[in-house]
């Protein structure tokens, strides 16, 4: 599928390892060997990690300027050679072509954001001292050092990128390692980022698994931004934890939309189809349940299952596919046991709920359960798959309380005609992102706003001028005009005391900051 001299120059570009151990790569359309993976050691991480440590500083000194031009030189790169991300993309996830060009925006765009708005974001501010015009302060932002990116294989361009750029942009140096499935497309990332014009020191990729590879990352770095599952996600923040250092996790999600009474049923069914079943649901903020007001449930479902057996489901490498494969026999697994638990305990399935091997190995249909109640593994527990129940209800305050049943509080949808009831309902969601009309990429494609979960979903914050000062740790310098700050000759305390008060006071009423 992807031709061997590229895949042999990718690999030469990770960093080296003394380790002998391999990792057989599939290619999820067609549950063939792709290629031996070349694992790297703790031995290759520290190496990457030094190496990375003494190019930093030199890094850091470039204006901002100079490294935000390489990453619009990054950017037109990217989308030059969209069709052999693309590629790779689908190669390695077995995901829809459509979906793979999803991440070739997603790059572009948060490389121009960050392109732009860096030299201003990290400038130095000056701020009041105690005493206006005596004692002056200014508050830098300094980058971190090292930082690590642990990648996931869901999104492998989208997520080896993005959270790169803005570590690099603030003036820090970049561990990336990604998973082991998807570690071809976290090369082309780098590969093209060299091309731009950043050093290689400055950026290193190191291939292995979590327990080892990942483990050994979080042991050296700065700082950490992890994208993965909640259950590991805990055991980075107790590692980074142990170390004192800071971290940020995009975790998991079970996610809600909520279709209220007013809402358009097939206008309303076009968007959970793209929300629930893009990537075949291998989306942290994918939705997985949705709640139907009961005036509009059967005209919703009639459309929503209609709509999603209009679906092209397959492996074809082109654009004649809606939604691919999964990425691998065990998760398929996870999936199906989601779906065969459910319906053993009552549940019912209104489209779907089987794997078709006929399309691919690890193809299962996209699925539309009823019925589906708090015994059942798929209420509460992730799915990431393309598996979704539906529930009506009765009223605004109802859908809102179900949307916040659980401990997770990813994303969120409203569908509904009154743009000012929805916005009111969202305020009340516990959730980091909440999209009115739209499933989830109004809020994910827009970079100027942070993106992030609530609950056992995550710590901090992707996107934004949040996403960039995670980076950064501010030093404040303050600069004294006068000699000393203690009371002036024939002063006794309590007279300078209530100066100090009346000064404080003034500077209060004045709304000096």
């Amino acid at each position: 599928m992807i031709d061997a001299g590229l895949i042999q120059s990718l690999l030469a570009r990770s960093s080296g390892s003394t380790s002998q151990r391999t990792h057989q790569v599939v290619w999820p359309a067609t549950g063939e060997a792709a290629f031996a993976l070349p694992m790297a050691d703790a031995h290759a991480v520290s190496a990457a990690v030094q190496t990375a440590r003494r190019a930093q500083p030199t890094w850091a000194e470039r204006p901002v300027s100079q490294r935000a031009a390489i990453m619009t030189r990054f950017r037109e790169l990217v989308l030059q050679r969209r069709e052999q991300g693309m590629d790779l993309v689908v190669a390695e996830s077995g995901k829809a072509r459509k979906d793979a060009l999803e991440e070739i925006l997603d790059i572009a765009l948060v490389a121009s954001y960050y392109a732009r708005i860096a030299s201003r974001a990290l400038r130095d501010q000056r701020h009041l001292g105690l005493i206006p015009g005596a004692i002056g302060v200014r508050e830098r932002h300094l980058p971190i050092g090292v930082v690590g990116v642990i990648a996931p294989w869901n999104y492998p361009l989208t997520l080896a990128a993005t959270d790169a750029i803005p570590a690099l942009v603030a003036g820090n140096a970049v561990i990336l390692k990604p998973d082991v499935q998807t570690s071809l497309c976290a090369l082309w990332v780098y590969a093209l980022l060299v091309e731009a014009g950043l050093p290689e020191s400055v950026m290193r990729v190191v291939l292995g698994d979590g327990t080892t590879v990942g483990s050994a990352v979080i042991d050296q770095v700065d700082y950490v931004m992890f994208t993965g599952s909640t259950a590991t996600g805990r055991t980075v923040a107790q590692q980074c934890a142990s170390r004192l250092i800071g971290c940020s996790l995009e975790l998991g999600g079970k996610n809600a939309m909520i279709i209220r009474a007013d809402a358009d049923p097939a206008a309303s069914a076009e968007i959970a189809v793209r929300a629930c079943f893009a990537n075949a649901g291998q989306l942290c903020v994918s939705i997985e349940r949705i709640y139907v007001h009961q005036s509009i449930a059967e005209a919703f479902i009639g459309a929503f299952v209609h709509r999603t057996r209009q679906l092209r489901v397959g492996v074809e490498a082109g654009w004649l596919t809606d939604m691919g494969s999964l990425i691998s026999a065990r998760h398929q697994g996870v999936v199906l046991d989601h779906i065969a638990d459910a319906v053993s305990k009552g549940a019912r399935v209104l489209t779907g709920g089987t794997a078709r091997p006929d399309l691919g190995p690890y193809v299962v249909e996209p699925t539309i359960l009823t019925g589906v109640d708090h015994s059942m593994h798929c209420f509460t527990d992730e799915t990431f798959g393309p598996v979704v129940w539906v529930q009506p209800y009765s009223g605004d305050e109802t859908a809102i309380q179900r949307a916040n049943d659980g401990h997770y509080g990813l994303n969120a949808s409203i569908l509904t005609k009154d743009i000012s009831v929805a916005r009111a309902m969202a305020t009340k969601i516990r959730a980091g992102t909440v999209n009115i009309n739209e499933g989830y990429a109004a809020t994910w494609a827009s970079t100027a706003t942070p993106m992030g979960g609530m609950g056992i979903s995550g710590l901090g914050r992707r996107h934004g001028v949040a996403g960039l000062m995670k980076y950064t740790q501010s030093q404040s310098i303050a600069t004294a005009r006068v000699r000393s700050l203690r009371a002036p000759d024939g002063f006794d305390g309590q007279r300078w005391g209530e100066v100090l008060v009346k000064a404080v006071s003034l500077r209060g009423r004045l709304g000096l900051k």
